[in-house]
């Protein structure tokens, strides 16, 4: 779907480029500014302005979008007046005859009902008002009607009508695409509270469990371990932000690992090699956690002797490099390609494939999680996380209550 949109944005734009320089005809030879012809100055003019008016589109059809794009869909018709609607008012007026709001939304029944373009002339009394036909051009996204561009001039013209309606389906495609940013964001609100729910019920039992045990025999450890119960737990249901540091990440592994070494003693062991350079890094919540997870639900089942998870995180560069290796039973390689590409459900817990997408999700295709492994042979996890991605910020260390 992304790949078509930015398709048809290249297919409009030359359209756009080319209503700018009909609408305009004339360009003088001197405010070129060395970009060659008329029409190749109009096709910058006109790329520039589409870029400055994208951005707040990419956010929705609200007064504060259309007000901010308004004034650059005027440039881009090049027309005395231009306002943008949603189904029931005026969201912004650029230019003059700001009072033929109510006639225009008195107008706007038939095509925002159907989703077709219409001109009509305006009935005006105010003698030095200059605008006598208005241009609509719907707005649709998914075959929904979201609102209608509106452009007003003094006369009847052909071209306007074309360009009007070209610069209207551009405005579509961005609103397609904020609707789609909306369904990205509102799909990894989702994972999230997958993965909270997901948190091995088994997990919280047999830590109260053990916090339970230590009661009589040794108050201050169960007293310890409670602290780290209730750490873990908070950050884990955290309600702010999607995204978090490294430091805090493996400061939440570090309860979570607490609360198992508790329970299986010496069966466990852990050792961490973090490079203090990669600790600020902002990666997606509860990113690494259910690595950490899998790694001691695979080290330690099935096996009667010792295991041991090893968790280091390197400074590589424009990346932070992350590796979760344990010595368990490993997997077969088969098998997991089908769970990463959703075709077989893990068999509990949290997958792996949940992280895995998110990490696509959030850096690209090429930031998927590496694995290897092997039946018998234990699993190694890699992560690589770019230490800047646009959009990516951390919300900050946990309040404390």
């Amino acid at each position: 779907m992304s790949g078509f949109l930015a398709g048809l944005c290249v297919a409009v734009l030359p359209l756009l480029a080319a209503g700018f320089w009909l609408g305009r005809r004339t360009v003088r030879p001197e405010n070129l500014g060395g970009l060659g012809t008329p029409v190749e100055h109009a096709t910058f003019e006109t790329l520039h302005t589409a870029s400055l008016a994208a951005p707040p589109l990419r956010a929705g059809l609200t007064g504060e979008t259309a007000r901010k794009s308004a004034r650059r869909l005027r440039t881009l018709l090049g027309t005395d007046a231009l306002c943008l609607t949603d189904q029931d008012t005026v969201l912004a007026w650029d230019g003059l005859g700001e009072h033929h709001r109510t006639e225009i939304m008195e107008r706007l029944g038939s095509p925002l009902e159907t989703g077709r373009g219409e001109a009509f002339r305006l009935k005006c009394d105010e003698p030095d008002c200059s605008l006598r036909w208005a241009v609509v051009a719907p707005l649709t996204v998914d075959d929904r009607v979201h609102g209608a561009l509106v452009a007003c001039a003094p006369r009847e013209s052909a071209v306007l009508v074309r360009a009007a309606g070209e610069v209207a389906r551009w405005v579509s495609v961005q609103l397609e695409l904020a609707d789609l940013d909306q369904s990205r964001t509102r799909l990894i609100e989702a994972e999230i509270k997958a993965l909270r729910a997901q948190i091995s019920p088994h997990f919280i039992f047999n830590s109260l469990a053990v916090i339970a045990s230590f009661v009589r025999t040794d108050p201050e450890r169960a007293r310890e371990l409670l602290l780290e119960f209730a750490d873990f737990t908070r950050y884990s249901f955290r309600r702010h932000g999607d995204f978090t540091t490294l430091a805090d990440e493996l400061h939440a592994i570090d309860h979570y690992l607490a609360l198992v070494r508790a329970r299986f003693g010496d069966r466990l062991s852990v050792t961490l090699q973090i490079a203090p350079e990669v600790l600020p890094v902002a990666l997606p919540f509860l990113c690494l956690q259910p690595l950490v997870e899998n790694a001691v639900k695979h080290g330690l089942e099935g096996k009667t002797d010792k295991s041991h998870i090893s968790i280091t995180a390197q400074d590589a560069g424009a990346e932070a490099l992350v590796v979760i290796e344990d010595n368990g039973t490993g997997m077969d390689p088969d098998r997991l390609r089908r769970i990463l590409a959703g075709e077989v459900r893990p068999s509990g817990g949290i997958g792996l494939s949940n992280v895995d997408d998110r990490l696509r999700q959030v850096y690209g295709d090429r930031y998927g999680l590496v694995i290897e492994t092997a039946v018998g042979a234990g699993m190694k996890i890699t992560a690589r996380l770019p230490k800047y991605q646009p959009g990516v910020h951390s919300a900050g260390p946990l309040p404390r209550e």
